[in-house]
This record gives C-alpha cells, sequence and structure tokens, in this order.
C-alpha cells in the first residue's frame, strides 16, 4: 500500500522521468552531426547538447536515489513507465524550432533541475 508520504515524491520522481524523456527525445534530432541546427553545430552548440544530456543523466541519477527512499518499487515502475511513454506524445504537439533548438534543451534540463530540488526538499520532510 502507497502511504500518504510517499505520494509527493512520487508525482515529483514522475515528472523528473517525464522532463528527463522530453530531453532525450529532443537530443535524439541532433543526431548524427550532419542533421544539427546550425545554432547547435559549433563548438558552444556542442557544449550545450552534451551538457543537457550530462545534467539530466545526474538529475535522473540523483532522483533516482532520493526517490528509493521514500517511494516503494512497484510504484515508481508504474509512475515512471507512464511517464517515458507519455513523453513521445507530449513532445510531437511542441513547435519544430523550439524542439530543434537549444531552447527546448535548455527548458527541460532546467526543470530536471527544479524537479530534484523540489524532490530532495520533499524526501526530507518525510
Amino acid at each position: 500500500m502507497l502511504t500518504t508520504d510517499a505520494i509527493l515524491p512520487l508525482a515529483l520522481f514522475t515528472a523528473l522521468l517525464f522532463v528527463v524523456s522530453l530531453c532525450g527525445l529532443a537530443a535524439s534530432g541532433h543526431f548524427p552531426r550532419e542533421r544539427r541546427a546550425p545554432a547547435l553545430a559549433s563548438g558552444l552548440g556542442a557544449l550545450v547538447l552534451f551538457g543537457s544530456l550530462a545534467v539530466s543523466a545526474a538529475c535522473l541519477a540523483t532522483g533516482l536515489v532520493l526517490a528509493c527512499r521514500v517511494v516503494p518499487w512497484y510504484a515508481a515502475v508504474i509512475g515512471g513507465g507512464a511517464a517515458i511513454l507519455g513523453a513521445p506524445m507530449a513532445l510531437r504537439p511542441l513547435p519544430d524550432r523550439f524542439v530543434d533548438g537549444a531552447g527546448a534543451l535548455l527548458g527541460f534540463t532546467g526543470a530536471s533541475v527544479a524537479i530534484v530540488l523540489l524532490l530532495a526538499l520533499a524526501g526530507r520532510g518525510a
């Protein structure tokens, strides 16, 4: 049975997996290198691309550790699976200009950082 203390961390963990999945999907459109948008073809663009992936991966690892303390594994699997399956459908209606540029990468990475911070605060209160 899911305790009431685990509801907020579960929602935050699910949201984290959702935005990390969105970041990964947005980044996947920039490979191979020849298909990259001109804004991300430069050295700074590559830093944004690979830096956002690295920060998102670090947020995912941190969020997983934080969520494992409070959220039961079965709830994390169900919530995480739903988030991963829903990400492609949520990315599709977004404008190509946003998804193909640095805005999506920076936005989704910023959201993942914010969610991890909220998850850390929610886990401290539990």
